[in-house]
């Protein structure tokens, strides 16, 4: 097998995403967090860096030595908090220590943090750049364990830039239709790794709590998941409004059939790994939510 077919039978078709920075739980509740999933069968994990977040590739590490088997993917490495040639030295550390436990994804941010960086934002641009940079990096010092390298990426350009400069996507904040539109885009020899909200509750919790995320993202300056969700024919009634669709299309809620229903429905449509997310705030709230729908969920197959 090549490093896309192996990488997607390590992952199997249901992960999880975590807020594990955001959530500034303790570092041994996290740690008995990863070990729990592990327990429950899910293969891999993955969170991502943002404001006042811990270092990704040394949070990252901590996680791998404390586990096991589970596959610790970064989702995403922003690109303004390290250089690519950084990045690329951290990923082959972290590869070589843990063969096959490791996927680096990276992703260009918001303009938000450009500006704290002292740059313009110009994501086409600068993300090209970027993974030049990071080839040119292992160019001249090769991994000596390979490791995939996945772009986060919703727009059709983006997508197209995923697909000739990495080995796939890692599409974040989508409803349902961007699976097959991202897979059409990528093709067939690429990974596909999206991340879907799960909630143990009714559609009007999930109502509440994307509503809650449209007004977060209003405040952050992020427009982009907006022009995402309208490529795919959502409108601005639809957002202004938290339609039945809208709420429905980024959310998995019901039960734990339900929900790993919806999930396989996205398998089906071309993702190779669903990383569900748990609708909450709460880190030990959240491998609840988890642990209730890991029977149904690690039934879903590709």
């Amino acid at each position: 097998m090549n490093l896309i077919e192996e990488t997607r039978d390590r992952l199997g078709p249901v992960g999880v995403w975590l807020p594990l920075a955001p959530l500034a739980a303790p570092p041994d509740t996290e740690l008995r967090a990863m070990r729990r999933l592990e327990e429950l069968g899910y293969r891999t994990v993955w969170g991502g860096e943002g404001p006042g977040s811990r270092e990704l590739f040394a949070h990252s590490a901590i996680t791998l030595a404390s586990t096991d088997r589970v596959v610790i993917g970064t989702g995403i490495a922003n690109m303004w908090s390290r250089p690519a040639y950084t990045t690329q030295s951290g990923g082959r550390t972290l590869a070589h220590a843990f063969p096959g436990r490791f996927v680096l994804g990276v992703g260009i941010g918001h303009p938000s943090q450009a500006a704290k960086a002292g740059s313009a934002y110009r994501p086409l641009e600068q993300t090209r750049e970027y993974l030049t940079a990071l080839s040119a990096a292992e160019a001249e010092v090769p991994s000596p364990v390979p490791f995939p390298t996945i772009l986060a990426a919703v727009g059709p350009k983006m997508l197209e830039l995923a697909r000739e400069l990495t080995d796939g996507a890692h599409p974040f904040a989508q409803p349902f239709e961007h699976t097959p539109y991202s897979r059409e885009i990528l093709g067939e020899d690429k990974l596909l790794v999206p991340t879907h909200s799960v909630l143990l509750g009714d559609r009007e919790e999930a109502r509440a709590d994307v509503a809650k995320s449209i007004g977060l993202m209003k405040d952050y300056g992020i427009p982009h998941y907006f022009n995402g969700w309208k490529r795919l024919g959502y409108t601005d009634a639809d957002m202004d409004g938290v339609s039945d669709r809208l709420v429905d299309g980024l959310t998995a809620w019901g039960d734990e059939e339900r929900i790993a229903g919806r999930i396989k429905e996205l398998v089906d449509a071309g993702a190779d790994t669903v990383l569900v997310s748990p609708v909450g705030d709460d880190l030990d709230a959240m491998v609840t939510q988890l642990e209730r729908l890991a029977p149904a969920l690690t039934e879903v197959t590709r």
